[in-house]
């Protein structure tokens, strides 16, 4: 039987060949839709990387803000207590200068401490950690100490030379001069250190002053300019300097002073009355008089001083003229006992001046 003649139902249908694939070359591109969502994965990683560098970057700008104005403030407040210290020590020290003199031993002891501690003081601020904006702070304040330091060593060192008659005038001029380092110290302090750390803090965004602002220390070393004058430091010390006045010849005519008044403060103390006059800083009175003789006067002293107490002050008028008005400044040379006191304030008397009633006035104080 042939093949066309086998049963129908026996035949195998033939295998349909399988479709082949189209092959593209490539990779099966995504959909349009997965596209749009990778993007917008990249875009927020993205961001998220820019905000994370800009919050490091705001972080540690923060941090180093912080870190700078701490410095600052704590070199402030290191010069402001390293120069109440100083001047702690120049009170001391001029407190010697203008106490007894009767034991030399014990005044050259107290001045040698006075020294040791401006040193100690010198130190410390040498050894002082200083942020860049205030280098040439720093060189100022290191200057002024060493002026101090040196003032007082020199000074102490002709004390004893000034105590005796025969070395006194030279002792005290020399003393006079070194009186000039402690000015120039607070030169260099009060107008150059103090204005350099006040601009550096306000540049740094830091408060000044004020209810919970950096405090700053002005205080000076010098009580009183008077201390350049070598007849007040012979005063202070209790020594007599030849006169150069002995051998000049007393003009004709009237001569003399008249005190007009005396303040504190602005304010103008009363001789009726209790005067109330805050004792620390040493403070300092002006003294108005009036030249009423027919001459003009040279190296006119104004003095103050305080019944009991060794504590005073003293300056000079290089000249009045007669018939016309003028002011000076006195400065206590140290802290005054704190209560009830008697204050006189004095236009010490001139060559030829015959009538002195005039001269002083004496005031009741109440030193707070």
């Amino acid at each position: 039987m042939s093949f066309f003649d086998e049963p129908e139902e026996t035949r195998t249908a033939p295998r349909t060949a399988p479709r082949r694939r189209r092959t593209t070359g490539g990779p099966r591109r995504p959909r349009p839709g997965n596209q749009q969502a990778i993007l917008v994965r990249r875009l927020v990683l993205a961001g998220v990387v820019v905000l994370a560098i800009i919050l490091i970057a705001v972080l540690v700008n923060s941090c180093e803000v912080s870190a700078r104005n701490s410095a600052l403030k704590d070199y402030n407040n290191s010069v402001a207590s390293l120069n109440a210290q100083s001047v702690n020590t120049g009170n001391g020290f001029f407190g010697a200068l203008s106490g007894p003199t009767s034991d030399p031993t014990s005044l050259q002891t107290s001045l040698n401490q006075s020294w040791a501690d401006a040193t100690n003081q010198l130190k410390k601020a040498k050894s002082l950690s200083v942020p860049d904006e205030v280098k040439s702070a720093q060189t100022n304040f290191v200057q002024a100490l060493q002026m101090r330091a040196d003032g007082i060593h020199n000074i102490a060192s002709q004390v004893q030379p000034a105590l005796q008659s025969q070395t006194a005038q030279d002792a005290v001029n020399t003393i006079a001069s070194e009186m000039a380092k402690f000015y120039a110290s607070d030169v260099l302090y009060k107008d150059y250190t103090v204005p350099e750390v006040i601009g550096a803090l306000r540049a740094a965004g830091i408060t000044v002053g004020g209810l919970g602002g950096q405090q700053i220390n002005s205080a000076q070393f010098l009580p009183s300019i008077s201390w350049l004058d070598p007849h007040t430091i012979a005063n202070q010390l209790h020594v007599s300097l030849p006169s150069t006045q002995n051998n000049q010849p007393i003009a004709p005519g009237l001569h003399g002073h008249q005190l007009n008044s005396v303040s504190v403060g602005g304010t103008t103390l009363q001789t009726g009355s209790t005067n109330a006059v805050p004792a620390s800083p040493a403070p300092t009175f002006t003294l108005s008089f009036a030249n009423t003789g027919q001459n003009t006067e040279t190296n006119v002293k104004c003095r103050v001083t305080i019944a009991g107490s060794k504590v005073s002050g003293q300056t000079i008028v290089p000249q009045t003229t007669k018939g016309e008005s003028t002011q000076c400044t006195v400065t206590l040379n140290g802290i005054p006992p704190k209560g009830s006191q008697q204050l006189t304030a004095t236009i010490v008397p001139v060559p030829g001046e015959k009538t002195t009633s005039n001269n002083s006035l004496t005031f009741p104080v109440d030193f707070q």
